[in-house]
């Protein structure tokens, strides 16, 4: 047990240097493409901090571990949402932009839906998987034209039309130089995270096995919150260097890349399709979809996440954790828990609603007057 726990904290370890090396990599060259922070977050670095949940979910899969696999994506998605959005704007208020609200947090709510209306037979088969693979592909590609677009652009209205000076050549081959070192970067980090997943995915099926807990319970905790630490670590680093909109932009992305790629690869490359169990489509499920209809809401009230909002997500995060531990264990308080949250969202609901219907109609008087 005692080995078993310091190889899941080895894993872990090894995950989150992978993932720091694969963002780092992978924002550099994103950037070298003329992509914008907010699209970068969107879609390289998404892809770059979702790769420990595609590393571990595939191989529990392989392994035999479909709880493991669903409960990793599930609990990652409801981490990045209640967590690290929570922990991000606490820290300091995130700004939401006009793209993310308008379009990519809508898409993750679609995306959610979808999903959860696709498990219902019990599984997620090849038919799911590529459904839910090809609307990721519609919308990373509609971003990224739509952002380099954008960029060209903004470019243009502040350089003009001025030409390359007499240190072009050199410029180059420094830019050269920089790809070399970004690509063995992320070469590097899939390393790294391989290694590590295989440690977290090894570690974790010991411990649940002599904790008798199920396979899902662990994915939508321990290695929910491990796979989660990059989006985490790349939130605060963002807020740090002033970049509010990478932020969110990368929790927003790594969660469509959670549910569109890496479930959908997984469901694609896995013969028979990957269970769900009962517990993760009556319940995991329909809160994650409604946790990130709730981030919706808020950032509609003011374009940002304030801290009260997230104090709000973070409460959240904890409440869904005691009642997966009170499931988990049989515990008699599961019930009346149970009920009291109940009343407690509608009460959130209903305050929520209010602050939207205000702020809707704030903005539509000006533009009517």
């Amino acid at each position: 047990m005692l080995l078993d726990v310091v190889l899941l904290l080895v894993g872990f370890a090894v995950l989150v240097g992978g993932g720091e090396l694969l963002v780092r990599g992978g924002g550099a060259l994103a950037r070298a493409l003329g992509m914008s922070p907010l699209v970068v977050g969107l879609t390289v670095v998404a892809a770059a901090t979702s790769a420990p949940e595609l590393a571990v979910t595939l191989l529990a899969t392989l392994e035999g571990s479909p709880g493991l696999a669903v409960g990793n994506v599930v609990g990652s998605n409801l981490a990045n949402v209640l967590l690290v959005v929570g922990v991000a704007a606490l820290l300091l208020p995130l700004a939401v932009g006009r793209q993310t609200l308008r379009v990519d947090l809508p898409v993750v709510v679609a995306v959610s839906a979808l999903a959860l209306l696709l498990v219902q037979d019990g599984a997620v088969g090849r038919l799911d998987g590529a459904l839910l693979l090809a609307v990721v592909a519609a919308h990373m590609t509609w971003t990224v034209r739509a952002g380099r677009r954008a960029e060209r652009e903004r470019a243009r209205r502040e350089v003009g039309g001025a030409g390359e000076d007499d240190h072009g050549d050199a410029a180059g081959r420094g830019r050269g130089r920089e790809v070399g070192r970004d690509l063995g970067l992320v070469v590097t980090g899939v390393a790294l995270l391989v290694g590590g997943s295989q440690a977290l995915v090894t570690s974790a099926g010991s411990i649940a096995a002599s904790l008798g807990v199920s396979d899902l319970v662990v994915g939508l905790t321990v290695v929910a919150v491990g796979t989660s630490l990059p989006e985490l670590a790349t939130a605060v680093v963002a807020i740090v260097r002033g970049q509010r909109d990478l932020g969110i932009g990368n929790v927003v992305g790594s969660n469509l890349f959670n549910v569109g790629g890496v479930l959908a690869l997984t469901g694609l490359v896995t013969p028979g399709g990957v269970a769900v169990e009962a517990g993760a489509r009556t319940v995991d499920l329909p809160v994650m979809l409604a946790s990130t209809v709730l981030l919706l809401a808020l950032a509609l009230c003011a374009s940002r996440v304030s801290r009260r909002d997230g104090a709000l997500l973070l409460g959240g995060y904890v409440a869904y954790l005691a009642h997966v531990v009170l499931d988990a264990t049989g515990s008699a308080l599961l019930e009346p828990y149970v009920r009291a949250v109940l009343v407690a969202l509608a009460l959130v609901a209903v305050v929520v609603a209010v602050s939207v219907t205000r702020e809707v109609r704030g903005r539509v008087r000006p533009a009517t007057a």
